[in-house]
């Protein structure tokens, strides 16, 4: 599930910026603009898988151009909620596996991590090493 959320950012007194999710009442914080938005994105992903997981409603935004002061910038920030936590979802799941016996009894002589191996070996399949 896209959505998009309008966050202000705030130049900080000692650097950086300050971001606010008027919608969402939470923050973050960068020390460039494009690290706020990159933040501001982290941050809002997070905080609706967590809604989601509590079987709450994530809201939408509810106007895309909220208050500001004079020096800050307001922009929008774009959050997909169903690819963070796929991207994020470190939960470990119990597979079954078949496999010859004298592969079994060969790894197990050696000292092979059985999961270890699979996980790479999907990871590689998948282009993702």
């Amino acid at each position: 599930m896209k959505q998009i959320y309008p966050i202000v950012i705030t130049p900080a007194g000692e650097g950086g910026y300050t971001v606010h999710v008027p919608d969402l009442n939470i923050g973050t914080q960068g020390e460039t603009i494009a690290e706020c938005i990159d933040m501001a994105r982290d941050a809002i992903s997070l905080w609706g898988i967590c809604e989601q997981d509590l079987g709450h409603t994530i809201p939408l935004a509810s106007d895309i151009s909220p208050q500001h002061g004079p020096n800050e910038i307001v922009t929008l920030v774009d959050v997909d909620f169903a690819a963070y936590r796929r991207a994020n979802d470190m939960r470990t799941v119990r597979k079954n596996v078949t496999l010859p016996n004298y592969l079994n009894e060969l790894a197990i002589q050696a000292g092979i991590n059985f999961s270890q191996v699979l996980q790479e070996g999907l990871k590689q399949r998948l282009g993702m090493l």
